[in-house]
């Protein structure tokens, strides 16, 4: 079959050649439209659910949220693994399916399933919602909204994030390849009815009687139409408020004087925000920013270029003095990525070129082998869009030129053998062969080392087919590198059995002169030193056997010392540096030493241009970190303006001692990928994860503080975190239900009372034009902080009783879980403790 393909490539050369310029085209599309990344993404097949209840504690979380959704989507086939996470006022339950399963498929079952979870999960506690179809790596576009110089004090940050919500974010939305965008920092405006309990109480109002009247007068409807032949009139009401006025206007009760009571007689209306559980900060400040989230399988370079046409479009509709600042951009890493690939591509080509006509002594012969190499990336690069195999380090990287040529070299040497060997029919009067000698020549050259040429083709490939049998995530990080190395190496196949067979009975001289040229006077040089050291081998053949042994046997051994990792580090040119506080800290607390952080940070290191600091969760908790932990992401100048240091390594090391004299926060350097890496493979952000799973949590943390004592021993662990899972401080209303009895109350209306003291009742929402804000009730703020008076004389209470509101019902101050986590198969084992150390340098 080979012989006939062979026969026909010469014989039909115009035929060859459209094939061959078909081939360009293809391949040349196939690259404008190939996916381009840094690195794959190593994301497994996952849906995740996440439920906000943002006046739940964790052990709430975990019971009336976390274990319905688990319950519920238990008989999803395909189901490989579910991780589950619970913490104050967020629910994140992540479904792992097999790699082959529709991602679509997935999200529609786990939807039909929610549908029973909602029925368990008791009402006002919180709705499970669908995340993104994004992956872990899908953040690709990160970036800040703040007021220019000199416009701080016109915007606040309930302005920005406003501007951040309505006008950034709604306009990105409509990228394509774009999944959603995320909100992080500022504060989430809101309608606020702050509610006095001086007034509520002198005038005998209940907390209950106000929300029910804002609820009832908030509303429109439509009385259908009157039929007035020849028209129709429509009818409907316009009740919704529209001002703060309107809310403060609304009718709680009347007296028994028949006066009305109205929400401003018992509360404060103003503008307010939501009770956060994130921010953004910069050294100076806090800011409002947003997270760009790619769909999964979209190509990285596409849609960040979309993205920041898109971003040009929104700077013009933005209000005078606002200004959209990226501060993490993929595409610097995407770039320099296909840099460093097209650089090594290109020397590599260059050198494989300048070997070839060096040593086949014939600059024809060189240039048609050398063509194969273009033609071959085409042919692979075509293939990896058909098969879904992006265009990263690992792909594009792992080609070898002299692996494809490896055929066409055996195949055109050969033929220049013929040619200048004394084979061809017009060697022996060095004439120049007719263009059917050369056709002939060709192919019995070409047919007769076909075999050669296939087989050592064919042993390459053998040694890629391991890599194509992993699964997991090492198949998914090596198994494009192994898929493009066999296309471009089927590709060289194929153009080595009919492209260079044509080219060389086209191009190679049809002249049998046999002059030497510098090649044969080359190798017959080392030819001399060769032949007198292959006698001496041949008679010394149990000395070479036994050294040769004996150099693998030390080369066993000292194999066994080298160190190991999955991946070599890639410099991705930012820090990410995960900053935790103590256990219970507040946002404030954290916000502050950020700030702090980035300060020092800015201020002793010339290379670093800005530090963004991500606390918390955004508003939709992809990461969803405690107000406790944050990620500084340090954003570096080019490593060749670096002053501090010479390489990453001793910088985050300077950093990290310049960071050490900030008490109680602990810090480790990081860099955003990596972060996200580690994150996706073990659960967690450190390099190396110690898991510990078990029922007794007080026994879990202390076995935890065990092994972190022994991880600090170990010779080049750095950074050692262990994750605090309880002493996070609480205020416990404690309810004795006799009280309850006494005074005519009952649960419900306890849990209401301290609810929309504290965390706020949503009664409706507030329009204006096409945006819309929650209209909440809420304890006014400085009675907050009294706490235990102003919240229980919210309390109702019927006539004619006296209530000791100072001293019922009790707040006790305790210590509780922080979070509730869960890895499994089955509900076999939660609450697992975590214990992490980074080493650094690496």
């Amino acid at each position: 079959m080979f012989d006939r393909l062979i026969h026909f490539s010469i014989h039909n050369k115009l035929i060859i050649g459209l094939l061959t310029m078909a081939l360009v085209a293809w391949g040349g599309y196939s690259l404008s439209r190939l996916p381009i990344d840094a690195l794959p993404d190593i994301t497994s097949n996952q849906v995740i659910v996440y439920t906000v209840a943002p006046s739940l504690a964790a052990q709430e979380i975990e019971r009336l949220v976390s274990l319905p959704v688990e319950q519920s989507i238990a008989t999803i086939p395909g189901r490989v693994e579910v991780r589950s996470f619970s913490r104050f006022g967020l629910s994140v339950v992540t479904i792992v399916f097999e790699d082959n399963i529709d991602i679509y498929w997935a999200r529609q079952q786990v939807t039909e399933r929610l549908r029973d979870a909602e029925s368990r999960i008791p009402a006002g506690t919180g709705r499970p919602e669908l995340a993104p179809v994004t992956t872990g790596l899908g953040e690709i576009y990160q970036y800040l909204v703040r007021a220019k110089p000199g416009y701080e004090k016109k915007y606040t940050a309930t302005e920005l994030r406003t501007i951040q919500d309505w006008l950034v974010r709604r306009q990105l939305l409509g990228t394509p390849g774009v999944a959603d965008v995320s909100s992080f920092g500022g504060f989430l405006k809101q309608y606020e009815v702050a509610l006095d309990p001086e007034r509520l109480r002198s005038l005998g109002v209940t907390v209950n009687e106000v929300y029910q009247a804002v609820a009832a007068n908030n509303q429109n409807a439509g009385g259908a139409y009157l039929d007035q032949n020849p028209t129709a009139a429509f009818i409907r009401t316009e009740g919704l408020v529209t001002s703060l006025a309107d809310i403060g206007n609304i009718v709680v009760r009347s007296t028994s004087n028949g006066l009305p009571v109205l929400v401003r007689d018992v509360a404060e209306v103003r503008y307010g925000a939501a009770v956060r559980y994130g921010a953004m900060t910069l050294a100076r400040g806090e800011v409002t920013g947003g997270l760009v989230l790619m769909l999964k399988g979209a190509n990285a370079a596409e849609v960040i270029e979309d993205v920041k046409t898109r971003m040009a479009t929104i700077r013009k509709t933005l209000p005078e003095g606002v200004s959209v600042e990226p501060f993490l951009d993929r595409s610097h890493l995407v770039n320099r990525a296909i840099d460093t690939v097209t650089t090594n591509l290109l020397e590599g080509a260059l050198i494989v070129v300048f070997v070839l006509v060096l040593f086949l002594g014939n600059w024809r012969a060189g240039l048609v082998v050398a063509s194969v190499i273009p033609l071959a990336m085409l042919f692979a690069v075509s293939m990896m869009r058909l098969f879904g195999v992006s265009g990263n380090l690992m792909s594009l990287g792992a080609i070898d030129f002299g692996l494809i040529v490896d055929g066409a070299v055996i195949i055109v040497e050969a033929i220049v053998h013929r040619l200048h060997g004394g084979h061809a029919p017009g060697h022996a009067a060095g004439g120049r062969l007719t263009a059917q000698e050369m056709n002939d020549e060709t192919y019995h050259a070409a047919s007769k080392i076909r075999s050669s040429a296939a087989f050592g083709e064919i042993i390459i490939l053998i040694v890629y087919l391991p890599l194509l049998a992993l699964v997991g995530i090492e198949g998914k990080m090596f198994r494009p590198m192994a898929q493009t190395v066999a296309f471009a190496i089927l590709g060289a196949f194929i153009l080595s059995l009919t492209y260079v067979p044509m080219m060389a009975a086209l191009a190679l001289s049809r002249s049998t002169d046999a002059t030497p040229t510098f090649s044969d006077r080359m190798m017959a040089f080392f030819t001399r030193f060769y032949h007198p050291l292959l006698k001496v081998v041949l008679r010394r053949q149990a000395v070479v056997l036994a050294a040769a042994t004996g150099l693998l046997v030390g080369a066993f051994f000292l194999f066994r010392t080298l160190g190991g990792e999955f991946i070599p580090q890639l410099s991705e040119g930012d820090f990410a540096v995960e900053m935790r506080t103590l256990t219970g800290s507040s946002l404030s607390y954290t916000v502050e030493k950020a700030q702090q952080a980035g300060g020092i940070l800015k201020a002793q290191f010339p290379e670093v241009k800005e530090v963004v600091a991500k606390i918390g969760s955004s508003e939709i908790p992809t990461d969803p970190m405690p107000v406790e932990a944050g990620d500084l992401i340090v954003v570096l100048k080019d490593q060749k303006d670096w002053t501090s240091a010479p390489n990453r390594d001793e910088l985050a090391e300077k950093m990290s001692e310049a960071l050490s004299v900030i008490p109680g926060v602990t810090f480790g350097f990081q860099q955003p990928i990596q972060m996200r890496f580690n994150e996706l493979i073990s659960g967690a952000k450190q390099d190396v994860v110690l898991k510990i799973y078990g029922e007794d949590l007080q026994q879990l943390a202390d076995y935890a503080q065990q092994a972190g004592r022994l991880l600090r021993q170990v010779p080049g662990a750095e950074d050692v975190y262990v994750e605090q899972v309880t002493g996070l401080p609480q205020i416990v209303v404690a309810l004795d239900r006799n009280r309850l009895a006494q005074f005519g109350l009952n649960v419900a209306d306890v849990n209401r009372t301290v609810q929309t003291a504290f965390a706020g009742e949503v009664a409706g929402q507030v329009f204006e034009q096409e945006r819309r804000f929650d209209l909440v009730l809420r304890l006014r703020a400085d009675c907050a902080g009294t706490s235990t008076v102003c919240a229980a004389s919210l309390l109702p209470r019927p006539a004619a009783s006296r209530c000791p509101w100072s001293r019922w019902p009790a707040w006790n101050c305790a210590r509780v879980p922080t979070r509730f986590s869960a890895t499994t198969p089955s509900a076999a084992f939660r609450w697992p403790s975590t214990c992490g150390a980074a080493t650094w340098p690496p």
